[in-house]
This record gives structure tokens, C-alpha cells and sequence, in this order.
């Protein structure tokens, strides 16, 4: 259960990530619009960058298109 909620917390600042990004393209960069530049953006994107690494080394273990023999669940158990 506990990697479903994991995985799920990663995969939302991925969204959030890849939008800053997109909107910066444009010249704007929402998380230092909301919290300026400060540690807590700093902290933002060190999360953003851990979900990054944590989808990457995770991702082929659970992903059903790239693992399809997999029976294997988020929480470890099986399906």
C-alpha cells in the first residue's frame, strides 16, 4: 500500500514539474511566482527531482505496458 501512495505522490509533482517547465517556456515559472525564490522552492524542486529518479528506477518493475507478465501490485502484492 504504502508504494501506491508512494507512486502516486511522484507521479503528481512530475505533472506539476512538467507543467513549470512548459509554462516556463513562456516565461513564467510558477513555483517561484507562488513561493519567490526561497528554500521552499529549492525544496520543491529537489522533490520534484527525487519523484523523477524515484518513477525512473521504479517504473519498469510496475508499469503493466512494459512489464505485461507482471502480476505484481503497487503495494507488493499480487493482483
Amino acid at each position: 500500500m504504502y508504494m501506491k501512495y508512494l507512486h502516486m505522490g511522484a507521479f503528481a509533482l512530475l505533472v506539476v514539474g512538467g507543467l513549470n517547465w512548459l509554462l516556463t517556456a513562456f516565461g513564467y515559472n510558477i513555483v517561484e511566482l507562488i513561493f519567490g525564490t526561497s528554500m521552499i522552492s529549492m525544496l520543491i524542486y529537489l522533490l520534484i527531482g527525487a519523484s523523477a529518479v524515484f518513477e525512473v528506477a521504479t517504473h519498469k518493475k510496475y508499469c503493466k505496458m512494459c512489464n505485461p507478465d507482471s502480476e505484481q501490485s503497487m503495494d507488493g502484492g499480487t493482483l
